[in-house]
């Protein structure tokens, strides 16, 4: 009992003192250390034999009493906590505190089934001539038995795999039960390549925001207890989603034999790619699942409806839709056309309403084979539209019925031109009759404002004074022509009046003066000489006031 007591009073002694010093971490079994310079050595103590040793969770661990191999003394084993904990002894006498505790070869202390509980610091006591003890230090380390990663994806595939929508944020998180806590690593694989994003990044966690498609790929955590070594890795893989940016276009085209139709329903421009339904319209019966759809004859009917639904991941949920309708082509009706014989002409063809686009054709009639493109004959088409150019129209070989033939597999159309050949014109004649027709209509003109204003061509005659001007004559009368018609009646009751009068008063006047004394003004334009003009005016006014003179002496004259 006085040993056991000797013993106690060590291990506490032991305990005060503790294990100071720097510890390094060799693998899993056992270390070496050093007492660090500030360190207090008791007497017997053998500090560069201080060791740490590490073990995991269920496994079990050794403990070496220094380094001495061979035969050893009296060896006995403590646990430093608060006070010494008697653990086992090589003394036969004294059992072992557990099962778990058991000593080897050369006192080395073998602990099975570890637990957390049994981190701590140990002390190896041998006493053979004289007392040494060596202190121990077990880690125990546990985990990580397991690794989870969280990303706040849009979604999940049938298959576990993630996707979020471009432009998206994403927050990832990875977390592991270890002890110590484990040090925590992020890396992300794209086209092959691995990338180190960081290291405990924020309590493991981290946020990428506007995800773009570069950002797509595998996702690994590493979790790594730094005393054991153990690493545990989770990798998932996060994909990028966009959606098409634009609505689907529907088009009918023609099969590669040329022989049916196939409806295309094209919405490009996003990642995955959509699915797509097609269903026959009124009614809604489904077609077929595919992008392209391929109709039999049966389907191909004037004005036929089809519809295509396509779906994406990103939605909308309830899809985008496009509608495509066939049709024959139609054809306006053509005009009469009409070709100088040895000149050009050229013959045009809109078609419009065909879907998918007809197939245009020229024949001289529709019993011939098409017309072939040569000098003779120019085929040019853009579209839709065709044109057909004879060149040196001749009137044997072109002058007759021409067809455009317009045709798809949904149906047929022609239409004919009638072409006329004809000889040239002449030119000259043509324009010698113009101008003819042009000067006989100015001349009616002329003589219809004659007619009607004689006042307005004495007024622009006189515009032209002291210019030399042709012979013209015109005659104006004072009067008004109803006027006239007026005083011809009253001429007719005056005369016989005036006649029983003057033959009573007067002899019988001179031939040439008019008995009621009225004067027709004469106004004579001679060769465009207006000074003329009005000289012969003055003189015949002269010639008439002579005359009148004559008269009224005649009048004086006794009976």
């Amino acid at each position: 009992m006085a040993g056991l007591r000797v013993l106690l009073c060590l291990g506490a002694l032991l305990a005060r003192q503790g294990s100071a010093g720097l510890r390094l971490l060799l693998n899993p079994s056992r270390a070496n250390l050093s007492v660090g310079p500030n360190s207090e050595v008791l007497p017997g103590i053998h500090p560069d034999l201080e060791a740490v040793a590490i073990g995991e969770v269920h496994d079990n661990v050794t403990l070496h009493c220094g380094s001495v191999s061979g035969s050893r003394g009296l060896v006995t084993w403590y646990r430093n906590d608060s006070e010494p904990a008697f653990l086992v002894s090589s003394n036969s006498s004294l059992p072992p505190a557990a099962p778990r505790f058991s000593l080897e070869d050369a006192g080395a202390l073998r602990i099975e089934a570890l637990r957390l509980e049994d981190d701590g610091n140990y002390t190896c006591q041998e006493v053979l001539n004289e007392t040494h003890w060596f202190p121990v230090q077990l880690r125990v380390a546990s985990g990580p038995a397991y690794v989870e990663v969280n990303i706040s994806a849009t979604g999940t595939l049938p298959n576990g795999t993630l996707y979020a929508a471009r432009g998206s944020q994403v927050d990832f998180n990875c977390c592991s039960a270890a002890q110590p806590p484990p040090e925590v690593e992020w890396w992300i694989q794209t086209q092959g390549i691995p990338e180190f994003l960081g290291k405990n990044l924020s309590a493991n966690s981290f946020t990428l925001m506007l995800m773009s498609q570069n950002l797509q790929g595998n996702y690994t955590c590493s979790a790594t207890n730094v005393l054991s070594g153990r690493q545990r890795k989770v990798t998932t893989e996060l994909l990028v989603y966009w959606p098409p940016p634009s609505a689907p276009q529907c088009s009918v085209e023609v099969s590669s034999e040329s022989t049916t139709l196939e409806l295309a329903c094209n919405w490009d421009g996003g990642y995955p790619d959509p699915t797509f339904l097609w269903t026959e319209e009124p009614g809604g019966t489904i077609m077929g699942n595919s992008k392209l759809q391929t109709l039999s004859p049966a389907q191909l009917s004037e004005g036929k409806k089809f519809k295509c639904v396509g779906n994406h991941i990103l939605g909308p949920e309830s899809g985008a839709s496009c509608v495509v309708q066939i049709s024959s082509p139609l054809l306006p009706s053509q005009p009469m056309r009409t070709c100088f014989m040895g000149g050009n002409v050229t013959l045009t063809c809109e078609v419009s309403g065909a879907n998918p686009p007809a197939r245009i054709q020229w024949l001289r009639n529709l019993t011939q084979p098409a017309i072939q493109p040569s000098s003779h004959y120019i085929i040019t088409q853009q579209g839709q539209s065709s044109s057909l150019t004879i060149h040196n129209c001749s009137q044997d070989l072109d002058e007759g019925f021409y067809y455009c033939r317009a045709e798809n597999l949904v149906g047929v159309r022609a239409a004919n031109i009638w072409l006329s050949v004809k000889e040239p014109l002449n030119i000259g004649g043509i324009v010698g009759t113009v101008v003819s027709l042009l000067l006989l209509g100015l001349a009616v003109v002329s003589g219809l404002m004659l007619y009607y204003s004689p006042a307005f061509w004495w007024k622009g005659g006189s515009t032209f004074r002291g210019q030399d001007m042709g012979d013209v004559m015109v005659l104006v009368d004072s009067e008004e022509e109803e006027e006239e018609e007026e005083e011809k009646e009253e001429e007719k009751e005056d005369v016989a009046e005036e006649v029983e009068q003057e033959t009573n008063e007067t002899e019988e006047l001179p031939k040439g003066i008019s008995k009621h004394g009225r004067i027709h003004r004469v106004t004579a334009l001679v060769n465009g000489n207006l000074d003329h003009m009005g000289n012969g005016f003055q003189e015949f006014q002269d010639d008439s006031d002579g005359q009148q003179s004559g008269i009224v002496q005649e009048d004086d004259k006794p009976v």
